[in-house]
């Protein structure tokens, strides 16, 4: 069985057919997703979702694009939802520099006070970074000490993963790991230890060869799977049992 520890199909994008998506994802072997939020509405949104399948599980957080628009009570919100028996992660939280669609300051301020959120709820925690690597390195060094958490469809060196992997947190790989310019990526997917590593698809996003230019969504995380397991020189069933135990290690899941 697989597990997809990160997707928005809170999305709009599947709104027409989001029954037959969680459907399909259970037939290709998917026994859970993790629905992460990206703004207060997404994240009420993947509660929501979570409440309704039983195989869906909610993270909550403001992403760096996002956390702009944070008000007054945003971040009590974000632990009192922490209480809900599905919620389990904070997230997706961190910084984006590729488009700095918050000025940088802010989404460093907004990272660092949801990385308390998660210590005050000792939730684990899902890190969004892109083009903010040393910037995101030395807010986890100083900011989340015991905190444990994932970097989502990690983009980073072979030399940041590992120091990310000694810091205690898992990396996780999606749709990129598989394109034919994903340079980097393959060799580092190859290296993460194997207890350490996560599967995803970030759907609607990113979606994975052989798939590419469709809609992404939870069942092609096999896909995802199927390329790693060949990288790595692992039968797909060991390689799905681990990521999918990861998960669960992780997140606290049963």
């Amino acid at each position: 069985m697989l597990f997809d520890s990160h997707a928005h199909i809170d999305n709009v994008r599947f709104d027409e057919d989001r029954d037959q998506v969680i459907k399909r994802a259970l037939e290709n072997g998917v026994e859970g997703i993790i629905n992460a939020g990206a703004c207060m509405t997404s994240s009420a949104s993947s509660i929501q979702l979570a409440e309704q399948y039983p195989c869906v599980y909610a993270a909550v957080g403001v992403h760096p694009h996002d956390v702009k628009d944070i008000k007054a009570g945003d971040y009590e919100q974000l632990a009192e939802w922490t209480k809900h028996p599905k919620v389990v992660a904070i997230g997706e939280i961190g910084l984006d520099y590729y488009y700095n669609l918050s000025p940088r300051e802010t989404q460093q301020q907004a990272f660092i006070a949801q990385i308390d959120v998660a210590r005050q709820t000792n939730m684990p925690i899902i890190i969004q970074d892109r083009d903010a690597h040393g910037d995101i390195l030395q807010i986890i060094k100083k900011e989340a000490k015991g905190i444990r958490g994932v970097f989502h469809c990690y983009s980073g060196s072979m030399e940041m993963m590992r120091e990310v992997v000694n810091l205690g947190f898992y990396v996780a790989f999606g749709g990129s790991v598989t394109f034919k310019n994903a340079a980097k990526l393959p060799a580092i997917a190859a290296a993460v230890p194997l207890e350490r590593l996560l599967l995803e698809t970030d759907c609607p996003y990113l979606t994975p060869e052989p798939k590419r230019g469709r809609r992404n969504e939870p069942s092609y995380v096999k896909f995802v799977a199927e390329y790693i397991a060949s990288i790595r020189q692992l039968e797909f069933a060991v390689l799905a049992e681990a990521t999918t135990n990861n998960v669960k290690n992780l997140f606290g899941l049963d």
